[in-house]
């Protein structure tokens, strides 16, 4: 989610949408950006519905990839009115209050977003790929965070869609972020580790971090 002194912008809806707007106290949403669909990124969608009637009064304008709109009309005939959907495209910058959002392409199997944040600060966020495309990686050099795909602790179960945890690691050392932000991980490894362990093991390394719910990172 980025929240600027005018505006909220939700990245992706997860399942669990509602629990997590509570738990942060989010009261009010501007625009909706779907990276790609998969339920884990658009299962929240039906959650904004009362909201939009009850609270806004008006529709939130919902971003989303070319291949989701007949899958999202026929799953969601009652949000008609609840969302205005605009197809997103690679390399166009949205301009927000405050800040710019670029999607840039994924490798992710069906049409999958990274997202360029481009503020005082800049973040990329890449919740679902496996790497980057070579031109992707390229203009990200520099970037002061990196929240990356870590799926997988040990082996990397689905390779060509998803990351592990050394690979999000040396990814984030190839373009050089100033801070890498593990993301999207998983219950199912081949290698049991608990939080805890985790987080030591990566201490060793002030530049790379674990993503928490409730995260916040100023830019």
């Amino acid at each position: 989610m980025l929240k600027t002194s005018d505006e909220t912008i939700l990245v992706d809806a997860s399942p669990d949408l509602r629990d997590q707007l509570l738990a942060q106290r989010v009261g009010r949403i501007d625009y909706v950006f779907i990276t790609h669909w998969h339920y884990d990124h658009f299962g929240g969608l039906a959650d904004l519905e009362y909201y939009v009637k009850l609270a806004r009064k008006k529709p939130i304008r919902l971003f989303l990839p070319v291949d989701a709109v007949q899958e999202y009309q026929t799953a969601y005939p009652f949000l008609k009115d609840v969302f205005e959907v605009e197809v997103w495209q690679y390399e166009k910058k949205y301009i927000f209050a405050g800040c710019s959002l670029t999607p840039l392409p994924a490798i992710h199997g069906r049409q999958t977003a990274g997202v360029l944040v481009e503020a005082e600060r800049n973040l990329a966020y890449f919740t679902d790929t496996a790497g980057l495309p070579e031109a992707i990686a390229q203009k990200l050099t520099g970037i002061d965070y990196f929240i990356c795909d870590a799926t997988f602790h040990g082996d990397n179960w689905y390779p060509n869609s998803h990351m592990s945890i050394q690979q999000a690691i040396e990814l984030g050392k190839q373009i050089e972020a100033k801070k890498t932000v593990l993301t999207h991980l998983a219950l199912h490894y081949s290698e049991p580790i608990t939080v805890e362990d985790l987080t030591k093991a990566l201490s060793v390394d002030p530049d790379v971090v674990l993503a928490y719910d409730g995260l916040k990172i100023e830019l």
